[in-house]
């Protein structure tokens, strides 16, 4: 080299070729070409040569070849590239290649992502959905609708108009529980008070039978009538009379003990020499064949008869066809009598 090069080149004096070892020229002019040509490496490549068609092929090369290939020691010769030059570019490619792979990673994951999350939103809102349609798919400790309050309590009339399942041979225990509290006598006639008294063991509405004699006694059609009478229920104390409903077997004994059989038609009786006006719970549950399916009237002419008899009132019979029978008539057992036809009635002054 001429003095005063001192390694930077006049312009228009070429510069000598690098000198290269035996048998690696043809490396060596490839290694350089493959940087000095302006190389696009977003291009669409060619077969000319496989490292015109892999730009970074002799980079690649260099940590994968081994021996003679490459002398590492040879001190470096050639002339520097500029810094925009192939070289340059073809390293920034590389750095733009390795970026944009990254941000398709990251794109990609992002793609994966909000499909997997809108999947589970749109399962979610799904399930939501299904679970607005479809209160059967909620968990067991969820509520749900089948959870709502159930249909109201029967009233007394409904009560009253059912009948409720009981033996026509039953025999109870013969202990009797007083049904609490207290109704007062609602009219100024003359007052009788009464307590009463249900069997153990029948499975019978104690509450509903202690408001059926009360309301029915006080009604005026009963022996209420015009004022003439007005009957209390007490819980304790002496009470004038115990209405008492029993078993069959229980108001046969009870029954039995003023003289008067009761079993051969399963009736109820006054028991005059006791306390107890005995109503039974076969009849009171079941009715009678004479009135059908008439329970709740057949109920009230059973309260208003064995209370009457205590009131000293004896049986009666219609004595024209067609007439409503008298509540002394014996109408659980019959409604007709001698050819004459009577017709059911519950109360001692029905006309009222």
């Amino acid at each position: 080299m001429p003095s005063g090069s001192s390694g930077t080149p006049r312009a228009g004096v070429p510069l000598p070729r690098p000198r290269q070892a035996p048998g690696s020229e043809g490396l060596r002019q490839d290694y350089v070409n493959a940087f000095d040509e302006d190389v696009d490496v977003f291009a669409p490549r060619t077969t000319e040569s496989a490292h015109a068609s892999d730009p970074y092929a002799s980079v690649a090369d260099r940590y994968t070849r081994t021996g003679t290939d490459v002398d590492d020691d040879a001190p470096p010769t050639g002339v520097p590239v500029p810094a925009q030059g192939g070289k340059g570019r073809a390293f920034t490619g590389i750095a733009a290649a390795a970026v944009v792979t990254v941000l398709a990673v990251v794109v990609a994951g992002q793609v994966v992502k909000g499909r997997d999350d809108g999947d589970t939103q749109s399962q979610s809102a799904t399930d939501q959905a299904r679970d607005a349609r479809d209160p059967a798919s909620r968990g067991d400790g969820r509520p749900t609708p089948s959870d709502a309050p159930g249909a109201a309590p029967l009233t007394y009339a409904q009560k009253m108009a059912v009948t409720y399942p009981l033996g026509a041979t039953l025999k109870g225990s013969g202990k009797f529980d007083a049904v609490k509290g207290v109704d007062k006598a609602p009219g100024k006639g003359q007052k009788f008070t009464y307590r009463v008294d249900v069997e153990q063991g029948l499975g019978l509405d104690g509450e509903l039978f202690a408001a059926a004699v009360q309301k029915t006694l006080n009604d005026d059609r009963s022996w209420a009538h015009n004022g003439a009478r007005t009957f209390e229920r007490i819980y304790t104390g002496k009470p004038d009379f115990v209405i008492t409903l029993a078993s069959p077997g229980t108001t046969a004994d009870w029954c039995a003990k003023s003289g008067l059989d009761t079993a051969e038609d399963n009736v109820s009786c006054d028991s005059a020499a006791t306390e107890r006006v005995m109503i039974n719970a076969y009849r009171w549950a079941q009715g009678s064949e004479t009135y059908g399916d008439r329970i709740y009237e057949y109920r009230q002419m059973l309260i208003n008869h064995e209370v009457g008899h205590r009131l000293g009132f004896g049986h009666v019979t219609c004595d024209k066809d067609g007439e409503l029978a008298p509540v002394m008539q014996q109408q659980t057992k019959f409604l007709d009598h001698d050819g004459i036809h009577c017709r059911a009635n519950a109360w001692a002054y029905p006309g009222s």
